[in-house]
């Protein structure tokens, strides 16, 4: 396949890629084997901010694959900037549209969920097999409090996935968990590609609402989703609130 298009944007390369187009390349991907398993983030507005000051963070999204735009707010700064984004790709909505990718082309597709309190995983697997007779869910996993910490508990985590050997990996360990745990292990692990992906497994049991179509188009997910967790969203989305416009604004002078 030809090299995707990038735009360098607060100091990260994202891919130009539409939801058809992504779900092209990670088709490819699940059809063809590789070296080790290839891994995919995500960046929204709290990532950006996080980026700026988290060294692994950024080592970690420098190993990925694909990043691919999560967030209204990163595609209107990519335009803002002259380098448009042809538009979101938000992990949540990825993963079930890859689900459906393959169920319209009749062909199996192996699934591991890793991440969500424990017992959320499970009932995401029974909500997807009887969504989508494509998938198979292989493996289920809800790591302990603290894990990436120990290492014979990712030793524990590796080996289960590896043994279970799936196409997708489905991480929802929360930014940046998730994609510094993968960019350590992903050499590791014998899956075909990782999506790192939040409260996705979440919204896939039915434990989380996602926000109305009409609030995702117009790019208001992140009000409902701080209404729904105002305890733990509302200093965060304050914060990035505030942090983010300056970064653009230093984006840009930077090219002035």
């Amino acid at each position: 396949m030809k090299p995707n298009e990038k735009r360098r944007i607060f100091g990260i390369d994202i891919d130009a890629l539409d939801m058809a187009g992504t779900l092209e390349i990670l088709e490819h991907w699940i059809s063809t084997e590789h070296s080790s398993c290839r891994y995919v983030v995500t960046p929204n507005v709290d990532h950006v901010v996080k980026l700026e000051k988290d060294e692994g963070f950024r080592t970690a999204y420098s190993g990925a694959s694909l990043v691919l735009a999560d967030g209204k707010p990163v595609v209107l700064a990519s335009r803002v900037l002259g380098l448009p984004l042809p538009g979101t790709v938000p992990g949540s909505d990825l993963v079930p549209a890859l689900f459906a990718h393959f169920q319209t082309l009749n062909r199996p597709l192996s699934v591991f969920l890793l991440g969500a309190a424990p017992g959320v995983g499970l009932k995401a697997a029974e909500r997807i097999q009887s969504s989508w007779s494509c998938v198979q869910i292989v493996g289920v996993l809800s790591p302990p409090l603290g894990f990436e910490h120990d290492l014979e508990e990712c030793d524990r985590i590796c080996e289960a996935v590896t043994k279970a050997s799936p196409d997708v990996l489905v991480l929802g360990l929360g930014a940046p968990k998730q994609e510094l745990w993968v960019s350590r292990f992903h050499t590791r692990l014998n899956a075909k590609v990782a999506l790192c992906v939040g409260a996705t497994i979440d919204f896939l049991a039915g434990e989380k609402s996602r926000a109305p179509k009409l609030m995702r188009t117009l790019g208001l997910e992140w009000l409902h989703r701080m209404a729904s967790e105002p305890r733990r969203l509302v200093k965060r989305y304050i914060h990035d609130a505030y942090v983010f416009p300056r970064l653009l604004i230093y984006e840009v002078f930077k090219k002035i």
